[in-house]
């Protein structure tokens, strides 16, 4: 064998052979030692790098979720954020839109106020010279005359309008008992006097205090029952019976 011509051919001049014998098994063995050491450190390299790069994908992997996971949360934030500050704008607009409409509206009634004021006005200027006017005052005081059907009747004016009144008293008598004669074929009389209490006197520009046109009150009963027919009570109730056919007429679109 190769193993004694080496140990006859090289070592035989300088060892014995048993103790040569010992010494190559024992390198023999070191040998072996360490190519099982060398196996060894190279398998445990190998696997500590498999080891690392799955720990390294595993990592990244990870990473990757949570990555995604941060983004989601932001997007989903974001997204959030967006939709309250539409919210906030759409509610503000519409208490922007509601605010608007509401002055406008408000605008377009103080401004047909305004004008249902000026006619008032324009009509009371002109109701003002009826005030005088003994025609006007017996039909106010036949038609209260009318309403109450009283054989006695207690007429009240202006303390200025009084001797006026007065004059028309008569002819309103017979005015009355003309209509009810006409109507019922009755014979009615009424005994009309003036009231010693007298209404407002005519209004004055930059004077406060109760006013009155003009027209007349009339009661009986002691005065448990009454009827105003002065010139502002009628303003009030004709301007009142007439705002829808005069808002018809000055605001067809608002009608």
């Amino acid at each position: 064998s190769r193993l004694s011509q080496f140990c006859r051919g090289s070592l035989n001049f300088c060892l014995p052979r048993p103790q040569l014998r010992r010494k190559l098994f024992a390198a023999m063995d070191s040998k072996e030692a360490q190519s099982q050491i060398t196996q060894m450190i190279s398998f445990i390299a190998s696997e500590a790098q498999d080891r690392a790069s799955e720990i390294q994908k595993k990592g990244e992997e990870e990473f990757s979720i949570e990555v995604h996971r941060l983004i989601t949360e932001q997007k989903e934030k974001v997204r959030q954020t967006y939709e309250k500050k539409v919210k906030q704008i759409e509610t503000q607009y519409a208490i922007a839109k509601s605010m608007a409409i509401n002055k406008q509206r408000l605008e377009k009634i103080k401004a047909r106020q305004e004008v249902m004021h000026k006619i008032e006005g324009d009509v009371r200027t002109k109701l003002v010279s009826e005030s005088s006017s003994p025609a006007f005052i017996t039909k106010l005081i036949v038609q209260g005359l009318l309403m109450l059907l009283e054989s006695q009747v207690v007429v009240r004016c202006r303390e200025s309008d009084v001797s006026m009144v007065k004059g028309c008293l008569a002819g309103a008598q017979a005015e009355y008992a003309k209509l009810i004669k006409a109507e019922t074929g009755a014979t009615k009389a009424c005994a009309l006097e003036i009231d010693t209490a007298y209404l407002p006197p005519a209004p004055v520009a930059g004077k406060d205090g109760p006013s009155c046109l003009g027209g007349v009150v009339l009661a009986c009963q002691g005065g448990k029952i009454t009827i105003d027919n002065t010139i502002d009570v009628r303003l009030r109730l004709v301007m009142e019976q007439a705002k829808p056919a005069i808002r018809s007429l000055l605001f067809p679109a608002a009608s």
